[in-house]
């Protein structure tokens, strides 16, 4: 058994090495690089109109949905970041700092400026092929892949290449996804209230049960309410330890800025760290926490509610700048200032020295909460990406069932025992489905381009944008 154990660890390591070593870094950077060109810069350009469409009322063609088929857009926008805020936030950009040193995070920032056209591309795509099944809108890369592809694959292989990213969403994210983010919060609570995992996990998997047969609305309302105020909460903890360590901020941006190119001029040639790794953990961390063309959040952004697709790929671009620029940045700040990255930890470890060394006794119980809600939230939202596939799979209430109670399993399981392997696996799968979607964002180019014009010329031309034909 422990030789089978040891081959699949072999298997799976050597799979990670290979995709997110060198072939997903340079295909998601390349990818989000192309869009940002084609597109004409539209996380640049049109910041500013996508924050008024997140935060404000300007916009007024907003079609009233009666029958409860669709999210309104900020709706759709917390459920995107529930998935995105997570353990990713907190152990990933720790990771990235102590295996790239601080210049790995201007990497970070880099990719996600590129990656916001990408998930802007992903969710326009979303909205313009999305389906309504069981009386609801839903979407993702399953369907703009079978319906997008179609006329340029053919019929059979685009159904192929859809329900293999089916498949390793449902895997990645809905099964593994969820256990070792169970097992991250019940690692939290222990180590800060002495609380055995059993029963935390059985608390988080009733708790999430309850949100689970709600169905997306009441994921959408409790993603709504819980999103925003963890977000702020964090942020709000970064802002002190700035005021605190005040005469440090401008030395760290430039150690950050001068890490990125001559890791050697500040210490990191002499911890082996050279710029390529910084680049590589930067853009890898970044990436993995932002999800920007890994086709996860494409199913939040499907079912808003909104008069043009390209008001929600503007909503899906504040998601990334909110994840990688605000809670991720609040990360890094709070680990260079505090020093944490000296004292040689790894992972969350080092985030939770950091809140120990700026809040004393009451930081690790603070980032215990944060991080209890940063992944429970993800639960939340990888379970709702996962349904969304078994809906395009099948239109079997039996099998969606069955999903739910899997993923209830896997809660509880995942906080019983260190799961490395697992998170291993759960990185293997979530590199898997990136290639289908990665490809259907390539050839539908003109698509999201006809599309983007399309709303330009409604706007030039003072044209309603709620009577946009949907595929």
């Amino acid at each position: 058994m422990e030789s089978w154990v040891s081959l699949l660890e072999t298997v799976v390591n050597t799979v990670n090495d290979v995709l997110w070593g060198s072939v997903l870094m340079y295909a998601l950077v390349g990818v989000g690089l192309f869009f940002t060109c084609y597109l004409g810069f539209p996380q640049f350009i049109r910041f500013g109109p996508a924050v008024r469409q997140v935060f404000g009322k300007l916009y007024k063609e907003h079609p009233t949905d009666r029958d409860g088929r669709s999210i309104s857009s900020f709706q759709a926008l917390a459920v995107a970041i529930s998935a995105q805020v997570g353990t990713g936030n907190v152990a990933g950009v720790a990771t990235a700092i102590m295996a790239g040193g601080p210049g790995a995070i201007f990497w970070m920032w880099l990719s996600a400026a590129f990656g916001m056209s990408t998930i802007f591309a992903e969710a326009v795509l979303a909205q313009h092929y999305r389906k309504e099944v069981a009386g609801r809108f839903i979407g993702g890369p399953a369907f703009y892949i079978s319906r997008g592809l179609k006329a340029r694959l053919g019929d059979i292989p685009s159904r192929v290449l859809a329900a293999f990213f089916s498949v390793a969403i449902i895997l990645a994210l809905g099964f593994i996804g969820t256990m070792v983010q169970s097992n991250s919060i019940a690692s939290a609570v222990a180590n800060a209230f002495a609380v055995e995992p059993l029963p935390v996990g059985i608390v988080i998997a009733v708790l999430a049960g309850l949100i689970f047969i709600g169905g997306i609305h009441r994921i959408a309302n409790f993603a709504q309410l819980v999103v925003p105020i963890m977000a702020v909460v964090y942020i709000c903890c970064a802002v002190v330890i700035l005021f605190m360590y005040q005469d440090h901020i401008l030395p760290t941006l430039q150690y950050i800025c001068v890490g990125a190119f001559q890791p050697e001029a500040i210490g990191g040639g002499a911890l082996g760290v050279t710029m390529k790794e910084a680049i590589r953990f930067g853009v890898a961390r970044g990436l993995f926490s932002n999800e920007a063309g890994m086709g996860s959040t494409p199913h939040a952004h499907a079912t808003a509610l909104v008069a043009h697709p390209v008001l929600q790929g503007f909503t899906a671009f504040v998601g990334v700048f909110v994840d990688t620029m605000l809670v991720c940045t609040s990360t890094a700040l709070i680990i260079l200032l505090t020093g944490a990255d000296q004292l040689g930890l790894s992972g969350a470890l080092v985030t939770q020295e950091a809140f120990h060394l700026a809040f004393g006794e009451f930081g690790p119980k603070l980032i215990a909460v944060c991080l209890t809600f940063f992944a429970f939230t993800t639960i939340v939202g990888w379970y709702y990406f996962g349904e969304s596939n078994i809906r395009y799979l099948s239109s079997s209430p039996h099998l969606l069932t069955a999903y739910r109670v899997i993923v209830l399993a896997f809660i509880v399981a995942g906080t019983l025992g260190k799961v490395d392997l697992v998170w291993n696996m759960s990185d293997m799968f979530n590199g898997i489905m990136v290639l289908p979607n990665l490809i259907a964002l390539i050839l539908l180019r003109g698509e999201v381009k006809q599309i983007l014009r399309d709303y330009d010329r409604r706007r030039k031309h003072g044209t309603p944008l709620y009577d946009y034909p949907l595929q």
